[in-house]
């Protein structure tokens, strides 16, 4: 990137900014894949915008990413939209920019290392067996649903120590929060929006009975909240009641929403291909079917890592990455990044790339191979986490509950798609099917 002071002068990237105040956000909340394809296509990787009231300019490919991770924190800041900042809290990570986030994300760090990941696979494997028991009792099932509770019920389990399974009003004040990110951010009666500040706030006082209660009464609890009441800085400070609450409330979301929608397109996929999941079954079987899911046995299971990296690629669960504001004009592709705008960058549309993935359109595991590697052509040519300062702090958490549900679904079930149902994406807030993957599910 070139700061643009003392270079000749750039010119703003193709596109149109749309009607006054609301831009062309209609248009892109209608359909939000067919207006970037149809802007790519007309304009390129590169193409200016106007979207939820801010003028915008949208970048796609692995050069595009690589731009804004490196500059991110310095000539690109952090932005977002009133929603998440009232209701994921001031002190939340993906509010805080500059040194206080850099600080704050080596504290919250502190709950996703290896020894804590290890803690978490042995209550992330009981879990599982018993929810893939549940679904065989069921027989029929909307995958989707189903797939919510279960990875709200780990999230929970694994980061304040409660059970959503028995404490069904959690449950529901946790969705009433939810819906709330991607709406009118208006209080008015009834409101989605007026709920689910409401519901922020009564899961703040629920994390301060048990913030309460772990000070009261110290235990051996592993859990996210437990780490972080003793987690210190390079200074020894230690993280404020708020720094905990708001940042545990800001896991959920990340730990939970995403994670429904990669395990569904893994489900969805794998049924699709049956050649794929065979494939995935005949390395646990040589893998001898290993009793404890333990990080190093894992590893072992590479062509799985392959899957998961496809399901991944194709089905990236957020569409559109966080936007930053541009704190200096600067140039990119040639072309003017004005002080003042957003910037954000696509992940689908970068998954896409022809001169990097032969066939993008294929499901092909084998692309991600030790022979073939084709993600490593290019330096954030796969980011489905994102990258740079902002990389997801629960990357490693993600990819150990993926594997870890994908090994232990193969092994003992199978499943079919029940028929006549619309398996079209639906991509806001998160990608998923749009009746939900209704399926019949039995033990093999």
């Amino acid at each position: 990137m070139t700061s643009v002071s003392n270079q000749p002068k750039f010119s703003l990237p193709p596109g149109r900014l749309g009607l006054p105040a609301i831009g062309e956000s209609i248009a892109y909340l209608r359909d939000p894949e067919g207006f970037i394809a149809k802007r790519q296509q007309q304009h390129g990787n590169i193409f200016k915008t106007h979207l939820f009231g801010r003028p915008t300019i949208a970048l796609i490919g692995a050069d595009a990413a690589r731009f804004l991770f490196s500059n991110d924190g310095q000539k690109l800041e952090m932005t977002n939209t009133p929603n998440f900042e009232i209701l994921l809290g001031a002190k939340s990570i993906g509010v805080q920019t500059g040194i206080a986030h850099q600080v704050l994300r080596r504290q919250l760090f502190q709950a996703f290392q290896p020894r804590a990941l290890e803690n978490y696979a042995v209550t992330m494997e009981e879990m599982t067996h018993r929810y893939l028991q549940k679904w065989e009792q069921m027989g029929t099932l909307t995958w989707y649903e189903e797939l919510k509770k279960y990875t709200l019920d780990i999230a929970c389990r694994l980061f304040v120590g409660v059970s959503t399974a028995a404490n069904e009003s959690l449950e529901k004040v946790y969705e009433d929060w939810s819906e709330g990110l991607l709406t009118i951010p208006v209080r008015f009666p009834l409101s989605k929006f007026a709920r689910a500040v409401r519901a922020r706030e009564e899961l703040l006082e629920r994390f301060d009975r048990l913030i309460d209660g772990r000070q009261q009464h110290p235990s051996n609890q592993q859990d996210v909240l437990s780490i972080l009441l003793v987690a210190k800085d390079e200074e020894g400070n230690a993280l404020s009641r708020a720094d905990i609450k708001d940042n545990v409330l800001g896991m959920l979301i990340a730990g939970h929403e995403t994670l429904t929608s990669a395990l569904t397109s893994l489900c969805l996929l794998l049924a699709q291909h049956p050649k794929v999941l065979e494939t995935v079954r005949a390395e646990q079987a040589q893998l001898g079917f290993p009793t404890q899911l333990t990080q190093a046995t894992l590893k072992q299971m590479t062509y799985l890592e392959q899957v998961l990296k496809e399901v991944l690629r194709i089905v990236p669960p957020v569409v559109r990455s966080g936007s930053r504001k541009v704190l200096e004009s600067c140039e990119f592709g040639g072309y003017l990044i004005p002080q003042g705008w957003d910037v954000y960058y696509q992940i689908p549309e970068t998954h896409q790339d022809r001169q990097i993935y032969t066939h993008p359109e294929r499901f092909d595991p084998e692309r991600f191979s030790s022979e073939r590697s084709e993600d490593k052509q290019k330096v954030f040519s796969h980011i489905p986490f994102g990258g740079g300062i902002r990389e997801c702090l629960g990357k490693e958490f993600a990819r150990l509950e993926m594997k870890l549900f994908a090994a232990l679904l193969v092994r003992d079930y199978t499943w079919e798609l029940l028929p006549g149902q619309n398996l079209e994406r639906v991509v806001l807030p998160f990608s998923r099917p749009r009746d939900g993957l209704k399926v019949k599910f039995s033990r093999r």
